[in-house]
């Protein structure tokens, strides 16, 4: 993360570039694994290298609680979420951040044309925060 200088500063300034990505087709096992891999809670979906949802860990798991489910057979796109919160790279932080309140969004998907070029969850939210706060304390 760049220096803080103000909240109306865009998204791409406090985003986690390049984040990882997982295919619709997948198997939530692979997910859970590349989840658990990288140290992250939620995952862009691709299809053809588009964005088509995104899959949180907490939706991963409450699937994987449904009867009758394997994680190795049921694929990813069973437990995804087609609604995605998506913004490009120029929206301002604080739009971005009233937006997740309001609609208790975890994450932001920001995307440059039709491609995945970040992601904003609240962990960054909370580092954004701490920037502030050790900055102007």
């Amino acid at each position: 993360m760049r220096g803080l200088r103000t909240v109306r500063e865009s998204i791409e300034h406090f985003m986690t570039p390049l984040p990882h990505c997982i295919g619709r087709d997948q198997p939530l096992s692979v997910a859970h694994e590349r989840m658990r891999s990288f140290d992250v809670r939620h995952l862009p979906v691709l299809e053809g290298g588009k964005l088509v949802g995104l899959l949180s860990q907490r939706d991963a798991l409450f699937v994987e609680t449904l009867r009758d489910v394997d994680p190795t057979k049921v694929p990813v796109e069973d437990a995804m979420s087609s609604d995605v919160y998506v913004v490009g790279p120029d929206a301002p932080l604080g739009d971005v951040a009233r937006a997740m309140i309001e609609h208790k969004y975890g994450c932001v998907v920001v995307t440059q044309g039709a491609h995945v070029a970040g992601i904003f969850t609240t962990i960054d939210a909370l580092r954004v925060l701490l920037a502030m706060v050790e900055t102007h304390p």
